[in-house]
């Protein structure tokens, strides 16, 4: 039996999302609980130095296919730079402990889901053909799921207030 593509494009996304959340929700987020608040902040922005560059590949011919939108593909790259680039800044604020950190990692995560959000949005309203991705597709379906469930936990902790200090041990 054959499934349509864009079919088959919607239920990877959904499905690598439901695993992701379950993931998260069984194991991530009680261990990140756990952690000091920059500790946790950092495992989650870590990360996305790395990640974020893989969108540049929606810019280069061969990984995906001469008919995926240009109107779609620069925002969606472009932005994914951004958001690899604010993810380095907030990583090294965050090691050092410096006092701007939790704002630069509210503009990363600020930036970084908007820019997964929009192109989301953006490719549903451009009907974005999935086979246009061509191997792009794997992270559009496989990666950004977790980048989406990374950036929910890192507002949860973000909003979340942190539990006083124990005076055990004082």
């Amino acid at each position: 039996m054959t499934m349509p593509p864009l079919l088959a494009f919607g239920l990877g996304v959904l499905m690598n999302g439901v695993g992701v959340a379950l993931l998260a929700a069984l194991f991530a987020w009680p261990w990140l609980k756990a952690r000091r608040g920059h500790e946790a902040l950092t495992w989650l922005v870590a990360p996305h130095t790395l990640i974020r560059f893989l969108g540049l590949g929606f810019l280069v011919p061969g990984v995906v296919s001469a008919s995926l939108p240009r109107a779609w593909a620069l925002p969606a790259a472009y932005g994914d730079l951004g958001a690899g680039v604010l993810a380095i800044v907030a990583t090294v604020a965050l090691a050092r402990r410096l006092g701007w950190a939790l704002p630069a990692v509210w503009i990363f995560n600020l930036w970084g889901a908007a820019d997964l959000l929009f192109a989301f949005f953006e490719g549903s309203r451009a009907q974005l053909e999935p086979g246009a991705l061509g191997a792009a597709f794997y992270v559009v379906t496989g990666v950004v799921p977790l980048l989406l469930i990374s950036h929910a936990l890192i507002f949860r902790l973000l909003t979340t207030p942190s539990p006083a200090p124990s005076m055990a041990g004082r």
